[in-house]
C-alpha cells in the first residue's frame, strides 16, 4: 500500500466509520488513550484530544482527556517520586549542573509544573519526572497539573470540536488566548493564597 491509497482511505465516509467505532467502545479509549500520552511521548497530543472531543462531544470529550492526561501525569510522579532515594539517582543529583536545575526547580515547582502543563506539545514525561525529583508536595503537584491541564485540554477541545469555524473565522482564536492569560494570572493568586 502507498502514501497515496494511504491517504485516500482517509475521507469523510471512511472517518466517520471509524469515528463511530471509537465511539461504541464507551470511554476507555477516550481515558485509556490520553492516560498512556504520560508513558509514550510520541503520541499526538493535539490529535487524541480533538478526536475525543469530536467523538463524544466538547465536555465529555474534555472530561475524558483530562481524567486521562491527570491520572497519567499522578502515576508518572508517584512512580519518579518513590524511586527518587535510589543511590543511583541520588549520586547523579550530586552533579553541580543538576544540583542548579534541581534547586531552581524545587523553588518554582509550582509555576513550572502549572505553565508546562499549559500547553499542548512538550514533555509531559520530564515535567512529571523533574517534579517527582525535587519531591514537590503531591497536593501542589496535583493543583498544577489538573489546572494546567485542565485550560490546555479545554482549549484544544473547543478548537477540535469546532475545527471549521476557527479555519473560517481565526480571528476567535484570540478568545482563547485571553483565556489562557486570565486562567494563569488566577491560578498565580491561588498559588499565592494556598501554597
Amino acid at each position: 500500500m502507498g502514501i497515496h491509497e494511504f491517504l485516500s482511505y482517509f475521507n469523510e465516509s471512511n472517518l466517520t466509520r471509524l469515528l463511530d467505532q471509537y465511539r461504541s467502545l464507551g470511554p476507555l479509549p477516550g481515558l485509556l488513550i490520553p492516560f498512556m500520552k504520560s508513558f509514550i511521548p510520541p503520541l499526538p497530543t493535539l490529535v487524541i484530544i480533538s478526536v475525543n472531543a469530536a467523538v463524544y462531544g466538547l465536555w465529555l470529550g474534555f472530561l475524558y482527556s483530562w481524567i486521562g492526561l491527570v491520572c497519567g501525569c499522578l502515576l508518572t510522579f508517584a512512580i519518579v517520586k518513590k524511586v527518587a532515594g535510589h543511590p543511583y539517582l541520588v549520586r547523579w543529583s550530586q552533579k553541580p549542573k543538576v544540583q542548579k536545575s534541581l534547586t531552581w526547580a524545587r523553588r518554582q515547582a509550582f509555576n513550572y509544573v502549572f505553565v508546562l502543563s499549559l500547553f499542548p506539545l512538550g514533555p509531559f514525561v520530564v515535567i512529571n519526572m523533574a517534579a517527582g525529583l525535587v519531591q514537590m508536595r503531591f497536593r501542589s503537584f496535583l493543583l498544577a497539573v489538573a489546572s494546567g491541564k485542565a485550560v490546555m485540554v479545554l482549549c484544544v477541545c473547543f478548537i477540535g470540536y469546532d475545527l471549521k469555524r476557527f479555519i473560517a473565522h481565526p480571528f476567535q482564536l484570540l478568545y482563547v488566548v485571553l483565556f489562557i492569560a486570565a486562567t494563569m494570572v488566577i491560578m498565580k493568586r491561588v498559588e499565592r493564597r494556598f501554597m
